[in-house]
């Protein structure tokens, strides 16, 4: 699914990532984990192409069999929408939106049509518990439910992968174990991947396997 080598990444003079190598399987649930500074966050936006790592003679990433590094901007962009999801801790719904049409905005992107995205986004939002709440905006939700409604948005174009980046970080602890437990069920019903980067304890053990990042390195807990 996921395969990453000698991934490199610089800030002027600091090196941030060392040479990471990295092998996910399909519908593994990943947590990485580590100290603030390790770099997961940089690591995190590589692997979702939001980021390119500094470019030497052996780096490598390959995605559902895809060699993105290899791609123009344009041709990643669209990569990015038809194949990956990403979850973030706060969860950047448009306020002058309702939650359907939050969610819809990535298919738009794909030029789905207005029909087929809503049909997909009610979908997920009625599986994740927001048939009620489909037409109210994110001011008018709980952090909970705003951050459901973020997960219907990653999913909306089935995407192979999806990165979290401590995506229960902002949430009460009820509604964060109710997140955790949603990405499981997620990947045994839909058979998405998960890479997770998380400060949750709790969240990293239930994860089918704990990367430890330190000082831009990773290693197996």
């Amino acid at each position: 699914m996921i395969k990453a080598e000698n991934i490199y990444k610089y800030f002027g003079d600091l090196e941030v990532l060392k040479g990471i190598d990295l092998h996910i399987k399909e519908k593994e649930v990943v947590a990485i984990v580590g100290p603030s500074g390790s770099g997961k966050t940089t690591l995190l936006q590589i692997l979702g192409t939001l980021d390119k790592p500094a470019k030497n003679k052996n780096e490598e990433l390959i995605i559902n069999q895809e060699r993105v590094l290899e791609q123009q901007d344009k041709s990643i962009s669209r990569f990015r929408n038809t194949h990956i999801g990403f979850i973030f801790q706060f969860h950047q719904l448009l306020p002058e939106f309702t939650a359907l049409e939050n969610v819809c905005i990535p298919a738009y992107i794909q030029k789905r049509t207005k029909k087929d995205a809503e049909e997909n986004a009610k979908k997920l939002l009625e599986f994740l518990g927001l048939d009620h709440r489909m037409d109210h905006k994110p001011n008018a939700l709980s952090g909970g439910e705003q951050q459901r409604v973020a997960v219907a948005r990653a999913l909306i174009n089935n995407p192979s992968v999806v990165f979290a980046d401590e995506p229960s970080g902002n949430l009460d602890s009820a509604s964060a174990k109710k997140l955790h437990e949603l990405f499981f069920q997620l990947r045994d019903e839909f058979g998405h991947t998960f890479v997770i980067v998380t400060h949750n304890e709790e969240l990293a053990e239930m994860a089918d396997r704990v990367l430890v990042m330190k000082d831009g390195k990773l290693t197996s807990k």
